[in-house]
């Protein structure tokens, strides 16, 4: 496998990470928080073809399926949480305040790891197929965390700065986004 094919393979892996970058950025997040969270799903990205790989091709055609449904009902559940709280604050009332755990909350390490798992699923059963082909397996996972992580951060940092530009619309937005990539997930 060529160079230009695993970059290829790992932007194409990227875009969800991309994607759900760009609303946590519209969420608002610190200088600190963009670099934890594209450092742990570049790890991600790189742990999970591996496990992946380590499935076999057998399992594969059962857990392909499972994984991509898992992560779009995971994107459609942070962002109908991030709308309802919304919906809870335009009414007067403090958001979160029962549970102390908010979704979108990426400084704590659950939520962070199930955002990471969320967008590296698909690397999980691109990991599956890669064992049939020849490749080397250190670059190509090094390459696709890398990537990987490049693309969340650009997300992050695009997301923060669009929050400047559409100010309190930007976590309706956030959540909206959200929901609309976990459903075309879900059903593609």
């Amino acid at each position: 496998m060529g160079l230009v094919t695993i970059i290829a393979i790992a932007f194409a892996l990227g875009i969800d990470a991309f994607s759900l970058s760009i609303c946590i950025g519209l969420s608002g997040i610190k200088r600190r928080q963009i670099y934890l969270v594209s450092g742990v799903v570049a790890i991600f990205h790189v742990i999970m073809p591996l496990i992946g790989l380590f499935l076999g091709q057998i399992l594969g055609n059962i857990i392909g399926p499972i994984a991509s449904s898992f992560g779009a009902i995971v994107l459609i559940f942070i962002g109908l949480h991030t709308i309802w709280k919304k919906i809870k604050e335009y009414r007067g009332s403090s958001p979160d305040s029962a549970s102390g755990f908010d979704v979108l909350c990426i400084t704590h390490p659950v939520s962070l790891i199930a955002m990471a798992v969320s967008v590296s699923l698909d690397a999980l059963t691109v990991g599956l197929g890669l064992g049939a082909l020849k490749f080397d397996l250190t670059l190509t996972v090094i390459i696709m965390g890398i990537v990987a992580g490049l693309m969340t951060f650009s997300g992050l940092v695009f997301g923060k700065r669009l929050s400047y530009a559409v100010g309190e619309k930007a976590e309706w937005i956030s959540g909206i986004i959200l929901v609309a990539i976990g459903i075309k997930l879900l059903f593609i």
